[in-house]
């Protein structure tokens, strides 16, 4: 079957909903083996729709029919249609109450859709389309209705009864039994639907807002882990206060609760005022999280708050506009990250991420635009497009504008939007109106699917005193491949670029930025201009330069394209060194490591060595020398660019020359400066108590990376040092650390440091993951044996999706063993994407993603993953997740 032969909805298709739903009554009964719905909804006709009647059709999923009725009168076999997945009313008043009571089976819902079961209870995941799992209802985002839930369960067995909004009355209803009522103030659509029932210990703490109101926190989790949420809460309230300072944005309910979950696909979800998390974004102690750990439990816990305004308040008309809440909610949570962290670091591991995940998709056979024009299953886009790239269409925006301007532009989005479901023409709406800028052509970089391609070039003019810039943008072939139709279209334009650009003198100064017509002041006691790139080409004059600069260009990555400028080593060496923009120095040793690399790879494939510059040791040995002023850059900037970024800068990926020739680079800098590295890993060194302080986890970075480093001699000493980490460490980052370098080691130390490891943590799940991780990340050539085995160790569970992610997400990631010359890596991964299908598609979904890139390698690679994934996309019952994957795949 073909992926484009099943049902594809389009953006330009929609149609207001002929029914709205003003409120909502539930009412659940948790029993034995089942669970009974009872829903009142009380309908009328849309204004807005149609002048022609429509029928009532309610969506549903999984859902036994146990009764209807219309304002109290039951309905006949012969009053409305029902088929599995949707109930129809063909002559419905104008206006009904309409009662429905339904039998629903959490307990065998593996899928983590709806209502499932997890070890300590009940919970829900309703986004995207999960709510028609738990009652009849016209499950999309612009029906907004205000619900009120009443629980019912055994109470010594589920003694946590939750739901969405504020508290409104609990008690004893004999049998042991126990009920609550919640009652939600807020209309919202019903994916932001929320309910728990289970056995769970709690965290209570209050905020109190700018405008003196009291909100009542409450954090949710297993029994025995209260002393792992501390963290969590501290997050939470730094992201209130945050959100009332930076965009005057006040949390608007009296009681906040989030609940973790060891079961759960996604990072987390925004259910207003009842977020449910994956435990990994919640739990956290010194000896079991790692600094990373700490900073994503900030981020997620930020993200899903700032969620109640951008996104709850103001919500999304159809789910071709789900970047207007993800995107514009990733750079909320990434400005409030920079504020929390280095700016620097934080701007660097964000486009890092951006780099390795969606510049490959823009180029694979899954590119969308950041507002898709069509989708077959809508959880297979919620991507790193919708939510990484649109964040930086947001930041775009307010490049663009400035500041003050986007400031203005948030608040004019919440005065017209405020409980509405709108689109993403509506903020861009909101940002020009208040800034007076026309973004009218910026609004393709909603439409428009791939990565831009900024080409530059620049001229001295000794006597003139000037320097001329072009630029110039085109698309890659890829994506305009992706796009046929839209570039055909007499409304193909160039994108509005905002390309922010600095000029770095001899002595690694900041030249003056005056622009040829503009006159002195424009460009005075600036280090930074934002130039508009709005034509194919344009070229930009600067004035009154008494030498040659060496251009910076796309400052703090203000546009995410890929970049085309002719550095010399040299220059780039100055930059590294001298640029006033970190991001750019960054950037700039980046191009010195992926230009080497990629030569060494040439190189390697058709048996030529490869050659190593002692510059390149010397710009090493620099930041070395000076890590002290920044320890969390330094490690960073020591930190080679990943084998799938690398991947994607060659015509054909030979990923075994990739892997030696980047291992390569790391031996040859371990060699020369085995002495610099382990003086900078003593350095660093701290005895004090761990902190989760920015400092403390840069310092730690830093040392880790040196250790990482050593590790490539492969020598007794530095094994030796890895281990006394490993056994000394008093915090999970450096003892994970330590197993991480001597996981890529075969040795005996190796061995024993794995055992411990699990044998020390194998009642903490989340750390179990790691250990996971850890062994399906190794570049040794067993892996994938390694792999095998853990599928059938007892700590791994194919129904739960952290430990999918942890062993085989992460194989999927491991470029060079996951590309094995003998496709059996592929083999291996398709034959566990069809298993995992059948129990949760979803997350058997996003594995398949492993393979969108398997056309950049070599032919006979291409023939092994071909025929794993023909294999894969025959088998009977393959969920339309998986199947438009890997249909898509197949034919890009």
């Amino acid at each position: 079957m073909n992926s484009e032969t099943a049902q594809r909805i389009h953006r330009q298709d929609y149609t207001p909903p002929p029914f709205l739903v003003d409120s909502v009554e539930l009412d659940v009964h948790f029993n034995a083996g089942e669970v009974l719905v009872s829903s009142q909804l009380q309908l009328r006709r849309n204004p807005a729709a149609a002048a022609q009647p429509a029928p009532l059709q309610l969506d549903g999923q999984g859902l036994e029919t146990i009764s209807l009725a219309i304002d109290g009168t039951p309905l006949g076999a012969d009053d409305y249609r029902c088929t599995s997945s949707t109930l129809t009313i063909d002559n419905p008043p104008d206006a009904l109450t309409l009662t429905t009571q339904v039998r629903i089976d959490p307990d065998n819902n593996s899928s983590l859709s709806g209502l499932y079961r997890s070890k300590d209870g009940y919970f829900t995941q309703c986004e995207a389309q999960g709510f028609r799992r738990i009652t009849w209802f016209p499950d999309r985002p612009d029906i907004m209705s205000r619900y009120q839930v009443t629980l019912h369960a055994d109470k010594a067995s589920l003694p946590v009864l939750l739901a969405n909004g504020n508290p409104a009355g609990s008690g004893d209803q004999g049998n042991g039994r126990h009920w609550a009522k919640w009652e939600d103030p807020f209309a919202k659509p019903c994916y932001l639907f929320a309910l728990v029932a289970a056995r769970l210990d709690v965290l209570r703490d209050e905020f109190t807002t700018s405008s003196g109101r009291s909100v009542q926190l409450a954090v949710f989790v297993e029994p025995g882990k209260l002393d792992q949420c501390a963290h969590a809460v501290d997050a939470l309230q730094r992201a209130m206060r945050w959100d009332e300072e930076v965009f005057g944005l006040e949390c608007d309910l009296d009681h906040y609760m989030i609940v973790a979950v060891g079961d759960f696909n996604m990072g987390a979800m925004e259910n207003k005022g009842l977020n449910v998390f994956n435990t990994k974004y919640v739990l956290a102690r010194a000896d079991t999280a790692t600094d990373a750990d700490y900073q994503n439990i900030d981020r997620v816990v930020a993200h899903e708050y700032f969620h109640n305004w951008t996104g709850n308040r103001v919500t999304c008309r159809d789910w071709f506009q789900l970047s207007l809440k993800e995107g514009l909610t990733v750079y909320r949570d990434q400005e409030f990250g920079a504020d929390m962290h280095s700016r620097a670091v934080t701007r660097i591991r964000e486009v890092r991420a951006l780099r390795a995940m969606q510049f490959p998709e823009d180029a694979g056979p899954m590119a969308h635009p950041v507002r898709p024009d069509s989708y077959i299953e809508i959880n297979n886009f919620y991507t790193s497009t919708v939510y990484d790239k649109g964040a930086e269409v947001v930041r775009m925006i307010e490049t663009l504008i400035g500041k003050e301007a986007f400031r203005r532009g948030m608040d004019l989005y919440f005065e017209r939007h405020d409980g509405q479901a709108v689109t993403c023409d509506d903020f861009v709406a909101a940002m020009a109106d208040a800034s007076g800028v026309d973004l009218t052509q910026f609004k393709r970089w909603y439409d428009q699917a791939g990565t831009p391609h900024l080409w530059a070039s620049g001229h001295y003019d000794e006597q003139a005193r000037t320097y001329t810039l072009t630029l110039s943008q085109s698309l890659l072939a890829s994506a305009t491949a992706a796009n046929a139709e839209a570039l055909q279209s007499p409304l193909h334009t160039p994108f509005h670029i905002p390309v922010a650009v600095g000029l770095n003198g001899a002595h690694g100064e900041d030249m003056p930025l005056m622009i040829a017509g503009e006159g002195s002041a424009a460009g005075s006691g600036r280090t930074t201009r934002v130039l508009s790139l709005t034509e194919f080409e344009q070229q930009f004059v600067f004035e009154e330069l008494p030498a040659a600069p060496v251009v910076s260009l796309l400052r703090d990555f203000s546009a995410p394209v890929i970049l085309d400028f002719s550095w010399s080593d040299e220059e780039l060496a100055h930059l590294l060194a001298h640029d006033s923009d970190p991001f750019n120095r960054w950037e700039a040793g980046q191009r010195l490591a992926s230009r080497l690399i990629l030569a060494a790879a040439e190189d390697l494939s058709v048996g030529r060595p490869a050659y190593w510059p002692q510059s390149f040791v010397e710009a090493a040995a620099r930041l070395l020398e000076h890590a002290s002023d920044d320890p969390a850059f330094a490690a960073e900037a020591l930190t080679l660019p990943g084998e799938a970024t690398l991947a994607e800068e060659m015509t054909v990926v030979d990923p075994s020359a990739l892997h030696d020739a980047r291992n390569g680079l790391r031996r040859f800098v371990a060699e020369q400066l085995g002495n610099a590295l382990l003086h900078c890993y003593t350095t660093h060194a701290d005895d004090a108590p761990y902190q989760a302080t920015p400092a403390a986890a840069g310092r730690r970075a830093l040392r880790n990376v040196c250790l990482s480093y050593l590790g490539e001699l492969h020598s007794d000493e530095a094994r030796a040092l890895a281990m006394r980490q490993f056994e000394s460490a008093d915090n999970m980052t450096d003892q994970f650390a330590a197993l991480a370098t001597l996981a890529q080691d075969d040795c005996q130390e190796r061995v024993l440091a794995l055992a411990s490891f699990y044998e020390r943590w194998h009642d903490e799940a989340l750390v179990v993951d790691k250990w996971l991780s850890v062994q399906a990340a190794s570049r040794l050539p067993d892996t994938l044996a390694v792999v095998r085995g853990l599928l059938e160790h007892p700590a791994f569970d194919l129904r739960n999706p952290n430990k999918v992610y942890a062993l085989l997400n992460t194989f999927g990631n491991n470029h060079v063993r996951f590309h094995a010359a003998d496709g059996s890596g592929y083999h291996f991964l398709a034959t566990q994407i069809g298993e995992l299908d059948r129990l949760n598609p979803q997350v058997a979904a996003r594995l398949a993603r492993r393979f969108d890139r398997w056309r950049k390698f070599d032919e006979p690679r291409q023939q092994q993953a071909s025929f794993a994934l023909e294999k894969l996309h025959s088998l009977a019952g393959l969920s339309p997740d998986v199947r438009e994957i890997v249909g898509r795949a197949l034919e890009h």
